[in-house]
């Protein structure tokens, strides 16, 4: 549905100004929908065009009925793409609708400008319309129950790829040829050592480099050669389904399948490597906005009502809208007034800390250029400081076996600081390697998961291994710590084991 001509005014309004502050975005296309609509568009991702899958039709029963029960609605959607698609609800009142188209083209400033969205496919609405299409296709050939129990299987490893492959080259191949052959380099291309001489004489060779000696070397290299490609992958490789799709016994259309979920893992992949800056930068452009530009006297409590809904932090939960924003505005502030560098940091004064002020008028600047060049944890790991943790009263908290409740467990910087990055590094999912697709010289495959201080939740791996051997079809092992004890991890096809190794 069209804009109506007050919204349409109200955009071409916003819009100016997003552009006199700098953002740079594509073009957003705005579309009014009624709840049911956007529901379903949030369970697909935001792409109506998306395959069919139950999966989507649970995800749209549960926003359909937190919708209806009054516990949660959403206000706004938009795209990664060019153009960028938004969706506004009908029911929304002017002043939500202003803040949602505001808040919109900040996100697609990020989109365009972010160093992590920077190798996503700008044209995935209609790349996701072809996949429909050929999923479709498959289940007219091949029946709903064959391939959704294929995809089921597929969609629960789409975390099991190497997001900053992208940036190591051409695609994220990890080195693989077309036909899913390790690629030759110059390091692996076999080469004799020879005694470098000064004589002129070219007879001298002979004695120096004897023609056997250098015969046995060149054995030697082509032997420790095949040796090495007989080992596939020649080094531990965290694109399992690359390694899957290059190396499982898949039909033609298992194959194609697979590399649909992974191309949609790949394009889903920065938003959650950016959740934190991604909303708190486009919080932190419609507050601006709104409160300098836009808002009219009559609208200017239902906006705070509204906002502050925004950025209300439930107990035990993270908000990066809250997080995202605060922390911007802090960057702002710092480089505002020079509060960074090697004379503030030595700087052990509370009070002339607190009234430092260099007067740089860095601070808009230096928020432009996080926005390009950091993700989540970058962003965390640079940027939270001990008087940020302080003044925003964060902490961590665990479960008391004794009280039967969670309780504060620490309130220190480096604390709060460790556990805030260990749930954002690699999305607080376990890192996963392919170790040998060869393992036993039988065609099993063997993973190992790299540790990290937690262990793994046994049954969700064990369903990890039956959905791997559903592509993988020989057994499969995956090499973990319980406990402190090295542990091994089988299954078969038929039955589970769980081995400790040394």
């Amino acid at each position: 549905m069209n804009l109506t001509s007050e919204l349409a005014r109200a955009r071409d309004e916003i819009r100016g100004y997003a552009v006199e502050y700098g953002l740079d975005f594509f073009e957003v296309i705005f579309e009014m929908v009624d709840y049911h609509h956007i529901n379903e568009f949030a369970a697909y991702g935001g792409f109506p065009t998306r395959y069919p899958h139950w999966r989507f039709g649970m995800e749209y029963e549960e926003l359909y009925k937190s919708y209806s029960y009054g516990l949660s609605k959403i206000y706004e959607m938009v795209i990664n793409n060019d153009p960028c698609y938004a969706y506004l609800m009908k029911s929304n009142s002017m002043v939500d609708q202003k803040l949602v188209m505001a808040h919109v083209y900040a996100h697609s400033d990020f989109f365009k400008n972010n160093l992590w969205f920077s190798k996503t496919n700008r044209k995935m609405m209609d790349q996701m319309a072809n996949h429909a299409v050929r999923v479709r296709r498959y289940i007219e050939r091949y029946g709903e129950d064959v391939v959704e129990d294929f995809i089921d299987a597929c969609l629960s490893l789409e975390n099991l790829i190497d997001p900053h492959s992208v940036f190591m080259g051409n695609g994220h191949d990890n080195g693989q040829n077309g036909n899913g052959e390790l690629k030759e380099s110059s390091e692996t291309m076999p080469t004799v050592e020879r005694f470098k001489f000064k004589s002129p004489r070219e007879y001298m060779d002979v004695f120096i480099n004897p023609p056997e000696v250098i015969q046995k070397q060149k054995e030697a290299y082509e032997k420790k050669l095949a040796t090495q490609h007989r080992k596939v992958p020649a080094e531990p490789q965290r694109d399992v389904l690359a390694f899957l799709l290059n190396h499982a016994p898949l039909e033609t259309w298992q194959h194609d399948v697979l590399s649909i979920i992974r191309d949609e893992a790949y394009y889903f992949a920065p938003q959650a490597q950016t959740k934190i800056m991604n909303e708190g930068w486009a919080t932190y452009w419609h507050s601006k906005i709104m409160t300098t530009k836009v808002l009219k006297d009559s609208e200017v409590i239902d906006y705070a009502d509204h906002h502050s809904g925004t950025v209300a932090t439930a107990p035990g939960r993270l908000n990066p809208y809250k997080l995202g924003l605060e922390l911007f505005r802090d960057i702002e502030d710092r480089w505002n007034k020079g509060k960074f560098g090697k004379e503030y940091e030595e700087c052990d004064d509370y009070i002339a800390r607190q009234n430092w002020d260099k007067k740089l008028g860095l601070g808009l600047q230096k928020i432009f250029e996080v926005r390009r060049m950091y993700n989540d944890v970058m962003f965390i790991d640079a940027f939270l400081t001990p008087d940020f943790v302080r003044e925003h009263m964060l902490f961590t908290f665990d479960y008391n076996d004794r009280s039967g409740f969670y309780e504060i467990s620490d309130r220190e910087f480096k604390a709060v600081k460790q556990r805030l990055l260990a749930a954002l590094t690699n999305w607080g999912q376990p890192f996963i390697f392919v170790e040998d697709g060869n393992y036993l010289n039988r065609g099993e495959l063997y993973l190992r998961h790299r540790h990290e201080g937690i262990d793994l939740k046994l049954d969700e791996a064990q369903d990890t291994l039956v959905n791997i051997y559903k592509i993988w079809s020989r057994p499969v092992h995956l090499e973990t710590i319980i406990q402190g004890n090295k542990t091994l991890l089988t299954y078969d096809g038929k039955e589970h084991k769980t081995i400790e190794i040394e």
